[in-house]
């Protein structure tokens, strides 16, 4: 399904998806391209990332009647043609001016749930109306103000996202050199923040509006949004606060999923943010399988980091995950071409998968466990 429109004509840029970032270089500024692409200190926990993709192998099997597949599936109440979401990520615009709006536009034309991120380019409402009728999740960078963490959460509610997906590693921002050497913040350039500066209890804490004075926008932002962690015992106040599922994001040991499940969370996202918080931190799909199996049934595993074709996403699934996230790749082809270059990326990634769960022998991704695996 997702093949045809893809062949008998040249395509507007690459369906290889490991080379959209060599290709978006070429587009994109130094300061914006690197932002996306760039990692903690020397990067080795995104290589880390790929490499450990590499180091699994899928097995295909043979006559197993896989000539029809249902990718279909449902995670935490949300129905997806595929166990596949866009992963939050923040600042769009600076690749694209249309930014979340576009994401969300083609996120929505195939059903693919968006998860929109607080750093967002626009408010929770505009990229909800861009949405339409697509499924869409609200992920929160928790503010160390809760009257505005509580009005943000309930905008996101009132406009129709039905899953919060908190981010646990990015309470302050790692060492990154690319976006310090090119001094390349967009959120001290007021870049990322129409979330907040939308909100009227963000705005009640300012003397003067972000549009009259924005440098005092900005350090009101800087103070309510990094430099405080958070503790697990602060958990209830979200709960009480969203009366949807919520997922942590930023899972990386069995036994803070563990204690995920025994505050009550309906889900978590295993996850390094791509790399981008820690230097020299394990890779994701390592500690995925140790994770998935000290939770077991009592909560939804998701996963994301490093996840960039249709192989990838079957390997995540076979080693516990109910469903993958992907970043960095849509976003360069946001870059490539606004709403029509997310669309080609997700059909793209969509085909593959299709395409690799078949000539697996598989039918749906519900078929797939450890088995379907070798570690090269």
């Amino acid at each position: 399904m997702y093949l045809n429109g893809l062949g008998g004509r040249l395509p507007p840029f690459t369906t290889d998806l490991t080379a959209l970032e060599s290709s978006a270089r070429e587009r994109l500024e130094p300061g914006p391209f690197r932002y996306v692409a760039g990692a903690a200190g020397s990067g080795a926990t995104d290589r880390a990332n790929r490499a450990a993709f590499d180091a699994w192998r899928l097995v295909p099997r043979m006559l197993r009647d896989a000539t029809v597949r249902d990718l279909r599936t449902t995670v935490l109440g949300t129905r997806m043609p595929a166990p596949v979401l866009l992963a939050p990520v923040g600042v769009q615009s600076i690749v694209h001016p249309d930014g979340e709006l576009a994401t969300a536009r083609a996120a929505a034309a195939l059903g693919v749930p968006m998860v929109l991120s607080t750093a967002s380019s626009h408010t929770v409402e505009e990229v909800a109306e861009a949405s339409g009728d697509g499924p869409r999740w609200f992920q929160l960078y928790w503010p160390n103000d809760d009257e505005v963490c509580a009005s943000i959460l309930a905008r996101a509610r009132a406009a129709g996202f039905t899953t919060l997906v908190v981010t646990l590693d990015t309470w302050t921002l790692a060492w990154r050199p690319h976006d310090l050497d090119l001094s390349y913040l967009p959120f001290i350039r007021g870049i990322g923040t129409a979330v907040p500066y939308s909100d009227p209890a963000f705005r009640a804490g300012l003397a003067r509006s972000p549009e009259k004075d924005p440098t005092s926008a900005v350090l009101h932002w800087v103070r309510m949004f990094t430099g405080t962690d958070k503790s697990w015992d602060r958990l209830p106040f979200l709960r009480q606060r969203w009366d949807g599922p919520i997922v942590l994001k930023g899972i990386q040991h069995p036994d803070d999923a563990r204690r995920a499940v025994a505050a009550g969370m309906d889900g978590i996202v295993v996850s390094n943010h791509g790399g981008r918080q820690v230097d020299g931190a394990v890779a994701s799909l390592d500690v995925l399988p140790e994770i998935a199996e000290a939770v077991g049934d009592e909560i939804e595993v998701l996963f994301d980091s490093g996840v960039r074709t249709g192989a990838d996403v079957l390997k995540a699934l076979a080693l516990g995950a109910k469903a993958v996230l992907v970043g960095r790749p849509y976003v360069y082809g946001l870059a490539h071409g606004g709403e029509d270059g997310v669309r080609h990326v997700l059909r793209s990634l969509l085909a593959d998968l299709d395409l690799t769960l078949a000539l697996t022998g598989h039918r749906s991704p519900a078929e797939l466990s450890p088995q379907s695996l070798r570690h090269a």
